[in-house]
């Protein structure tokens, strides 16, 4: 058995060579990008690994001790050891906390290809070292600047040799080991002490006021003398004409050898605002979520007839947001809100036609058919997973346009994630605890420290953080929360464990409510540059679900709530008073006969309707007798039917129809003409410009509409006829849109790559850097380095023969059809007719080519399986 030790990488790409199949797994789930398309072998995996946009991409989503870790990284020697990288971090006093959290930190970066080499041999990524090591246009997070090596880069000898002199250190023959001399004197703790004893306190506080950053200070042509005698031993070194830095060996020296003013290596507590009875809660998001039901049908039975215009450019003008707004009376964001989540939920659309109007779609015929549980389910799953935000409404976009509700550029692929985080954080606390908004933004903003761009941001907060509060609050009004405190319908909606009633053991720092810590509280031992376990490998993990989960944990939610919700009642208790109280939701039909007979006065826990002559007049309008009327009264009151009801239906029924109007322009006919002589002597059908055609009939210049209208003004109760003489029955028409689908979230990148892709890139990306690096025998024509072989026909006929006889790989050049040229590892098996049949080990199957195709192949090395 082999005691060799495995050699230490010299490349990313060979470091990546040296991990298993899960180890690479880990890596392209956190990093998909990394497979859009699949690398044809790792050494390329390696170089786009390395792009500047991936890179960029991947530090984003470090918490904030992985990333102070990397940025510590860009600061260090080039390698660095462990040790060195520890110093950094934990400074002079090591503290344990940080001792303990670095193997985690630095795992986490050699998993996604950010670190690479032994634990004595550390590297960053050079994009990454050159996007966080500090530089003048660029300053460090860390508040460092360069080091004496890098300042006195462009400085004459003669000049590193007069500060050399004047630090008390010996002379040498040359620069570099001169600059070398007084590295080694500012990073030595005693010696450095000694010299700062000996400077004055004003030189000594020029020194402080640029330790923790920016590191760079302006200074006249004739410096001051506390200043001068800082530049005369190198503790401050001129970058440009009147322009000075402070080393950074001497800004570490200062700091007690610490990168960061703050190091965070334990993401903070979330702390409590306050504690319900799971109970009160769970009935609280109830309650909220019925309401939702309530607005959102409320919002589509107001646009039943055709909404608002579809602006031209797209969305809902500020005018109809307004009335939406006053319609629901809720204030305009809570409107927009409404209106984006029946959008998301596919229940609203625009109609398409000409005079493009927004409308219900015909899915929210058959959602108003759902039990109600099944509803909210489908508006709470349309919510958490949308990237539609109806919070940045009202603002302004990239090209300083406002954004209007239902418009376009209202997508923030962060926003599903960030509900998620959110909801999932409150998952993690006991039952009935509601945190407050200021520790769960804390919590956010160390899980992700970098900050979005600019055009989202609205003063000192960033996308994140807005999203946060707005999913906090969204939450609430939806019945996902109840209180401020997840609900139980609210966790199922997660797919989360059922919650525990009993704190857990603090593991979060002071005394704030520990929550579950993920993946980032847990002990690591350290790991060498062989270990990679999955940063999310953890069982509590709370991660998004797949549609298939999804749809299972919206079904469980809906159970949950079902119970909480207030049954449909099929009665309503009418008042002597002209109005009817509905003491909690009613059954469909019921509803829907009452909204055409009485209007609704008021809303709460019981909806208020009151019953005018005009609404009576409308459901006679709508084909309904007097009889019908008192008939559907009787058998849904609980109370008897009040006279003054009664009088009301039978008084506007006698009057109903007695006049009718049709289209002549129009005219008017009633059997009494006393009534038409009435009409024509009151001063209010002047614009009406009525004359008689007969003693029963009116002829006017108005259409049959304008006619109706002014006659009901008058307060005669006319009915509409058609040309037979019948009465026109008046319903409205709901108007639809065509079928249409919910819009679909907008993907921050490529979406995570499943298993089953990952198996299939793994092999290919495996079979092809086994194709790019197996030795070859040498040929007398070499191709260069990366080139493919070049033999020519019946060479290459030749050698596939062998090849079949011997049982022996070969390595070939193919080109496709498309043109596309690559390398391949073949065990030929047959070659007859112009085309070699053969397993193909960098597909990992059997395959025909023709041999036209090939340009070359060439053996492999004797020691090659």
């Amino acid at each position: 058995m082999s005691t060799e030790e495995t050699p230490a990488p010299r490349s990313l790409a060979e470091a990546l060579r040296a991990r298993d199949d899960a180890s690479l797994a880990a890596l392209l789930r956190t990093r998909p990008d990394l497979i859009t398309p699949v690398p044809t072998d790792l050494t390329q995996l390696a170089t786009r690994a390395g792009t500047r946009a991936s890179v960029v991409r991947a530090l984003e989503r470090l918490d904030r001790f992985t990333l102070q870790t990397a940025q510590a990284l860009a600061v260090a020697p080039d390698p660095a050891a462990y040790d060195d990288l520890l110093a950094l971090l934990a400074g002079d006093a090591a503290d344990p906390t940080v001792t303990a959290a670095l193997p985690r930190a630095l795992t986490t970066l050699r998993e996604q290809a950010l670190v690479w080499g032994g634990t004595d041999r550390l590297r960053l990524v050079r994009t990454a070292r050159e996007l966080l090591a500090p530089s003048p246009q660029h300053p460090s997070p860390t508040g460092l600047g360069p080091t004496v090596a890098e300042a006195t880069a462009g400085m004459s000898p003669g000049r590193v040799q007069e500060i050399v002199a004047a630090a008390g250190l010996t002379s040498t023959h040359d620069a570099v080991s001169a600059v070398a001399s007084l590295t080694t004197l500012f990073t030595d703790r005693r010696r450095m002490a000694a010299l700062l004893d000996s400077a004055a306190p004003d030189s000594v506080d020029v020194l402080r006021r640029l330790v923790w950053g920016p590191p760079y200070g302006q200074i006249t042509a004739e410096p001051a003398a506390h200043l001068r005698w800082l530049l005369d031993r190198g503790l401050l070194l001129p970058t440009a004409p009147g322009t000075v830095v402070l080393p950074r060996e001497v800004a570490l020296h200062l700091r007690g050898g610490q990168a960061h003013r703050t190091t965070e290596p334990l993401p903070p507590g979330i702390e409590p605002a306050a504690n319900h009875r799971p109970q009160v809660v769970d009935n609280a998001a109830a309650g909220q979520a019925y309401t939702a039901l309530a607005t959102v049908e409320e919002l589509l039975k107001d646009w039943d007839e055709g909404g608002p215009a579809v602006l031209r450019a797209g969305g809902l003008s500020v005018r109809d947001l307004k009335r939406t707004a006053v319609a629901l009376d809720v204030s305009e964001p809570v409107a927009a809100f409404w209106v984006e989540l029946a959008y998301a939920a596919g229940l609203l659309a625009s109609d398409g036609e000409a005079d493009e109007r927004y409308a219900a779609t015909p899915a929210y015929d058959e959602w108003l058919e759902w039990p109600s549980s099944r509803r909210w389910a489908r508006l709470a799953e349309a919510w958490l997973t949308a990237t539609r935000t109806p919070g940045v409404i009202g603002g302004r976009d990239a090209k300083d346009r406002t954004l209007s509700a239902l418009g376009p550029a209202l997508d923030r692929s962060a926003a599903p994630e960030v509900r998620h985080r959110v909801l999932a954080l409150l998952a993690a606390l006991p039952e009935g605890t509601s945190p407050t908004v200021e520790s769960v933004l804390a919590r956010l903003h160390w899980e992700r420290p970098t900050r979005g761009p600019q055009q989202d941001r609205e003063g000192d907060e960033d996308l994140r953080t807005r999203l946060a509060r707005w999913t906090l609050a969204e939450a609430e009004s939806l019945g996902v929360t109840g209180r401020g405190a997840l609900s139980s319908q609210g966790r199922a909606l997660l797919g989360a464990p059922a919650a525990t009633t009993k704190a857990p053991e603090s593991t979060g720092p002071g005394d704030k409510l520990p929550v579950h810590h993920d993946h980032h509280t847990h002990d690591h031992h350290t790991h060498d540059h062989h270990s990679h376990s999955h940063p999310h490998s953890h069982g509590h993990t709370l991660e998004p679900l797949s549609a298939s989960e999804q749809a299972v944990a919206s079904a469980t939610a809906a159970r949950l709530l079902t119970p909480l919700l207030p049954e449909p009642l099929d009665h309503v208790l009418l008042q002597a008073d002209l109005t009817a109280v509905a003491p909690g939701p009613l059954k469909r039909p019921l509803a829907d006969m009452l909204g055409v007979l009485a209007d609704v006065e008021s809303k709460g826990g019981a909806t208020v309707y009151r019953f005018t002559p005009g609404s009576v007049r409308r459901a006679l309008d709508a084909g309904r007798s007097a009889s019908d009327l008192h008939d559907f009264l009787t058998a849904h009151s609980r109370t008897p039917v009040p006279q003054p009801l009664a009088y009301l239906i039978d008084d506007v029924a006698r009057r109903h129809g007695h006049l009718r109007i049709g289209a002549a322009s129009a005219y008017v006919r009633c059997d009494d003409d006393a009534v038409l002589s009435e009409i024509l002597a009151d001063k209010r059908s002047a614009n009406l410009r009525l004359r008689r055609l007969a003693p029963t009939v009116l002829a006017a210049q108005a259409d049959p509409a304008t006619l109706l209208e002014g006659l009901r003004g008058m307060g005669f109760a006319p009915a509409a006829e058609s040309a037979e003489g019948d009465v026109l029955i008046t319903r409205a028409h709901a108007h639809r849109t065509p079928p249409r689908t919910a819009p679909d979230p907008v993907p921050d990148g490529p979406p995570a790559p499943d298993t089953t892709l990952l198996s299939a890139a793994i092999r290919a990306i495996r079979a092809g850097d086994l194709a790019s690096t197996t030795p070859r025998k040498p040929t007398e024509t070499p191709a260069p380095s990366g080139d493919l072989p070049r033999t020519s026909p019946p060479e290459t006929l030749a050698t596939m023969q062998a090849a079949v006889m011997t049982g022996e790989a070969v390595w070939i050049g193919y080109v496709n059809a498309e043109g596309a040229a690559s390398q391949r590892v073949i065990a030929p098996i047959r070659v007859e007719g112009g085309f070699v049949t053969a397993y193909d080990h960098t597909a990992d199957e059997v395959r025909t080519y023709p041999l036209h195709r090939v340009t070359g192949v060439a053996e492999l090395a004797d020691d090659q399986p």
